[in-house]
């Protein structure tokens, strides 16, 4: 039901269990599951907090299509990634696609909105950095081939620059 597009009615529900609890009955017990888990359903993604940088600071789409590459490209390397909070993760990717197409890392709006300087960025973005180099070499392809796809503009294709200047 959480993630449908068109959920269900409740009535369907009713119908499904033949009658066997009442409307009331279902939605109690809902309201008591949504309760018990403190309405905590889901776990943020990397994703959803890039849509939202992206939305508070625009960029071009090549940018948003190579950012979301590498958000994808760290989900492959369980170390180090696992010791970032999805959060830092999503702004080392945008930093890192900002930086390799415009040449500019962390918005100040962004700095703001997220309450991330650059340097608490930086450990991240250095190894996504690292893990963006190491693709082509890397046994995993399939999104790199993705991304080779004029859908995402071919940002797999793109280079970083070899050195960060974050010195």
């Amino acid at each position: 039901k959480y993630e449908e597009i068109y959920p269900p009615e409740v009535d369907e529900f009713v119908y499904i269990t033949d009658d066997t609890y009442t409307k009331r009955q279902l939605l109690r017990m809902e309201h008591l599951l949504l309760k018990v888990l403190a309405f905590d359903l889901t776990a943020p993604t990397i994703n959803q907090f890039l849509l939202q940088y992206i939305q508070r600071h625009g960029v071009c789409i090549r940018t948003e299509n190579f950012a979301r590459y590498l958000a994808e490209l760290s989900l492959l390397e369980a170390d180090p990634f696992l010791k970032y909070l999805p959060s830092q993760t999503a702004a080392a990717a945008y930093c890192l696609a900002n930086y390799t197409v415009n040449r500019s890392f962390w918005p100040e709006a962004l700095a703001a909105f997220t309450g991330y300087s650059l340097s608490e960025i930086v450990p991240c973005l250095t190894d996504l950095h690292k893990a963006c180099l190491d693709a082509p070499h890397c046994q995993l392809q399939t999104i790199k081939e993705k991304y080779k796809h004029s859908k995402y503009l071919q940002v797999s294709l793109l280079e970083p620059p070899a050195v960060l200047p974050l010195q």
